[in-house]
């Protein structure tokens, strides 16, 4: 059967997350209910990455296997006619034909999120369910030289929820980097892979080291206490990005 890979965004707000679940609506089942009404064919799909309820994303990757050996960007569009018809909160950004070995999940090199933060009084109108709002002033440089002590490879068990399913808190994380731009702070985190509400758990923890509450001493302790207990505050979803996914052979 044809293998497709498609890259896509959705607004997570209306969702409970990614993954198909009985207490509402997922992106994975939009996206098949579409499939199946474009095709007829009740096909299973694979993600790149799990994401949360209120989480969104700009270059989720996904694979399908269809029975008709489609154009890309004809399938592309049609999806897209389905998705709209249905008034669902999703889009297919691209579609390649690919071979059976490619796989969304097992064959990603790394994935890259992005936290973004809106760090002004006055609260969010536009933004709102887009972004964490923050009134209290924040040092976002305090925060950058916090989240350096995170990058490498370490055992993340602070960072990561009770309900993580993921066999080792062990992970390689290539980068944290904190930036601001106006009202705008971001923080980008790339790794091959993260455990369940890790960058939340982050983002949490490096917005008290930007309140003054923590120093990068203190979230390196955190870090090796190995104990959820020292980690800060959770962020909420909403100011989560699932960015992009690289693959071997990818320009």
């Amino acid at each position: 059967m044809p293998r497709f890979r498609m890259t896509i965004e959705y607004d997570g707000t209306p969702y409970v997350g990614w993954q198909m679940q009985e207490n509402g609506q997922s992106v994975q089942a939009a996206l098949q209910q579409a499939i199946l009404s474009l095709t007829g064919e009740t096909v299973s799909i694979r993600g790149a990455g799990r994401t949360d309820s209120g989480v969104h994303a700009m270059g989720q990757v996904i694979h399908a296997d269809l029975s008709r050996d489609w154009k890309p960007y004809k399938l592309r569009n049609a999806l897209n006619a389905h998705l709209a018809m249905a008034e669902e909160r999703v889009s297919v950004l691209d579609v390649q034909a690919v071979d059976n070995q490619f796989d969304a999940r097992f064959s990603a090199l790394r994935r890259h999120y992005l936290y973004r933060i809106i760090n002004r009084p006055s609260p969010l109108a536009i933004e709102a369910k887009r972004a964490w709002w923050v009134a209290r002033p924040l040092d976002h440089e305090a925060m950058h030289a916090a989240a350096q002590t995170l990058v490498g490879h370490h055992d993340f068990t602070t960072f990561r929820s009770s309900h993580c399913q993921a066999a080792s808190p062990v992970r390689t994380l290539d980068r944290l980097d904190v930036t601001r731009n106006g009202d705008l702070i971001e923080i980008r985190a790339s790794a091959q892979s993260f455990l369940h509400n890790q960058i939340r758990s982050f983002a949490g923890t490096l917005k008290l080291a930007g309140d003054g509450k923590m120093t990068p001493a203190d979230v390196r302790a955190a870090l090796e206490a190995r104990d959820r207990a020292a980690c800060g505050p959770v962020a909420p979803p909403d100011g989560l990005y699932f960015m992009k996914v690289d693959y071997p052979g990818d320009a």
